[in-house]
C-alpha cells in the first residue's frame, strides 16, 4: 500500500504561498488545474467505445496510487426505475460516452439497486466499469461481525463480481465516534475490510460521511493507519459554507472544511448531492437571469456540476440518474467539463450568501484556542469579523455590486487598525490545526480564518 504521508508535509496555505498565490485565490487556482486525462500527451483516456465516429470526450481524473482513470461523472444508482430494460439502456448510454463509475448500496431500493446494477454491468467486460458499494450496517442489529460479513458477501452475489472497485463504510457520523467504534472497530469489521483490500477483493477502501464531524475527523486523523483511498462527502456551492441551514438542521461542518481536510490529508473526494437534493437545479427567476447572463445555454444543474468538478481534488461527482434525459444532459456537461472561471465562482458564492445570509462565526472569545504557535489573534479576528457582519460592512463576494469596492476597503482599513501587528493577522495561519481540539464550540478555525483572508483580499 502506498504511503501517503508525504501529502501532508506542508499546510495548504504554505503550498499556496510557495506557488505565489494568495490564500484568497485558492478557488481561482482550482479552476486553473489541468485535467490529467485531457492535458497530458500520451495519456489518452481508456476507450470504452468502439465507434470511431463518436470519440470519448468525458473528463477523467486519476486515482492516487493505482493510476486508474475514473470518469469525473459517476452514475448514482440509488433511485433507478425498477425496470431492467430501462436501466440497461441508461447504463449503455453512459458507458458508450465514457462513464465508468457506478455507485450503489445494499439498502438502495431494498437491495434491488445492486441487482439491477449487476445485471446491467455484467454485459460488459469487467475492466470497462468500476462499481462502488457499501457496508450499510447503520442498524445496530447488523453490528454483529458475522451479519456484516453476510451483507458484504451478498453484495458480490448481487453485483455478479469477484472484486469491488470502491467499497465504503456507509454514512459514518450518526452517533459520533461512539457509534463508529461499535459499527466498525470493536467488532473487528474494519480489520476484516482492510484484510479484504489487502487480498484484492476490495480495490479501494473509503467511507461516506453524514452528521457528527467528530467521526469524520477521527478516521482521517488515522490516515497513516488506515490509508483511506477516497472519502465521499456532500458538497455543492451552497453547502460549501452554508451546510448548517440544510433542512433547518445544524450540521457540524461545511463542505469547505470537509474538502480541505481531505485535500490536506492527501485523500481524494467522491461527491454526493452536487445539486443539494435537486434544489440547485431549480433556482428562482432572479438567480436564473444572472446565470443566463453569463452562459445563456446552461441549465442551473450544469452550473452546479461545473462548480463541483472545478475543484482539483474531486475524483468523481455522483449524479442520481433515473431517466435517460438526466444521463444525456449530465454526460454532455462532463464531455469535457468546462471549469468555472473566477468570476463565475464569485457569482455562485454571492448567490449562496444571498440564499443563506452572511454567517457569523460562533466564537465566544473564550480564548481556549490561544496561544497560536504562529501568533494569530484568533478570537480577535473572529470578533472583528462578527462585528463587521453585524454592521453590514462585510461585502458579499460580488465584484460587480456598486458598493463592493468601498465596503471591502472599509473592512480592510478597519482590520489594519484593529491589528497593527501583522503577526496577529489571519494571513499568518499555517493550518497546523493545533487549535481545533481546544475549541469548545468545535469551530473549524483555519477555514474561518481563510474566509477572513478572502474577504480582505491580498494585502
Amino acid at each position: 500500500m502506498e504511503n501517503k504521508k508525504n501529502h501532508t508535509d506542508i499546510g495548504r496555505r504554505e503550498f499556496l504561498r510557495r506557488l505565489g498565490v494568495g490564500v484568497g485565490s485558492a478557488i481561482a487556482l482550482a479552476t486553473l488545474q489541468p485535467f490529467e486525462a485531457l492535458a497530458r500527451p500520451g495519456k489518452k483516456p481508456v476507450a470504452f467505445n468502439d465507434d470511431p465516429d463518436q470519440p470519448i470526450r468525458m473528463t477523467y481524473r486519476v486515482q492516487h496510487g493505482s493510476g486508474k482513470q475514473v470518469s469525473l461523472l459517476g452514475f448514482g444508482m440509488m433511485r433507478l426505475p425498477n425496470d431492467q430494460e430501462k436501466v440497461n439502456q441508461m447504463v449503455d448510454y453512459a458507458i458508450k460516452h465514457g462513464v465508468n463509475y457506478f455507485d450503489t448500496a445494499p439498502v438502495y431500493m431494498g437491495g434491488q439497486s445492486e441487482v439491477l446494477t449487476g445485471v446491467a454491468l455484467k454485459r460488459y467486460p469487467r475492466e470497462k466499469y468500476m462499481v462502488a458499494t457499501k457496508m450499510s450496517n447503520q442498524n445496530p442489529s447488523l453490528w454483529d461481525l458475522e451479519k456484516a460479513k453476510a451483507m458484504y458477501h451478498q453484495s458480490f452475489e448481487r453485483l455478479q463480481v469477484d472484486y469491488i472497485d470502491y467499497y465504503l463504510l456507509h454514512s459514518i457520523g450518526g452517533g459520533g465516534v461512539e457509534n463508529l467504534q461499535k459499527r466498525f472497530i470493536d467488532n473487528g469489521l474494519l480489520d476484516f475490510l482492510l484484510a479484504e483490500r489487502k487480498a484484492g477483493r476490495i480495490r479501494h477502501l473509503g467511507f461516506s460521511y453524514h452528521g457528527d464531524v467528530s467521526a469524520f475527523d477521527w478516521l482521517l486523523d488515522r490516515q497513516d493507519e488506515y490509508q483511506w483511498d477516497f472519502v465521499q462527502i456532500q458538497m455543492n456551492y451552497l453547502d460549501w459554507r452554508h451546510a448548517s441551514i440544510r433542512g433547518g438542521r445544524r450540521r457540524d461542518a461545511d463542505a469547505e472544511y470537509l474538502y480541505n481536510k481531505c485535500e490536506k490529508t492527501g485523500v481524494q473526494c467522491v461527491i454526493m448531492e452536487p445539486l443539494r437534493g435537486g434544489a440547485l437545479s431549480k433556482v428562482d427567476d432572479e438567480v436564473l437571469q444572472q446565470l443566463k447572463g453569463l452562459r445563456p445555454d446552461d441549465s442551473p444543474a450544469r452550473w452546479a456540476f461545473r462548480w463541483v468538478g472545478s475543484h482539483p481534488n474531486i475524483l468523481v461527482t455522483l449524479s442520481g440518474m433515473n431517466r435517460m434525459e438526466h444521463v444525456m444532459e449530465n454526460v454532455a456537461t462532463f464531455s469535457p467539463l468546462d471549469p468555472c472561471t473566477a468570476a463565475e465562482n464569485e457569482l455562485l458564492a454571492a448567490m449562496a450568501d444571498k440564499i443563506a445570509g452572511v454567517p457569523t462565526i460562533p466564537c465566544t472569545t473564550c480564548a481556549y484556542c490561544m496561544p497560536c504557535p504562529y501568533g494569530v489573534d484568533i478570537p480577535g479576528n473572529f470578533a472583528y469579523y462578527n462585528e463587521a457582519v453585524a454592521d453590514k460592512i462585510v461585502p458579499l463576494p460580488e465584484s460587480h455590486a456598486a458598493d463592493y469596492a468601498s465596503r471591502r476597503q472599509q473592512f480592510a482599513e478597519g482590520y489594519r487598525k484593529a491589528f497593527p501587528d501583522q503577526k496577529a493577522w489571519a494571513h499568518s495561519c499555517q493550518d497546523c490545526e493545533e487549535c481545533l481540539s481546544k475549541c469548545p464550540q468545535q469551530i473549524r478555525i483555519p477555514n474561518q480564518l481563510a474566509r477572513i483572508v478572502e474577504t480582505l483580499g491580498r494585502q
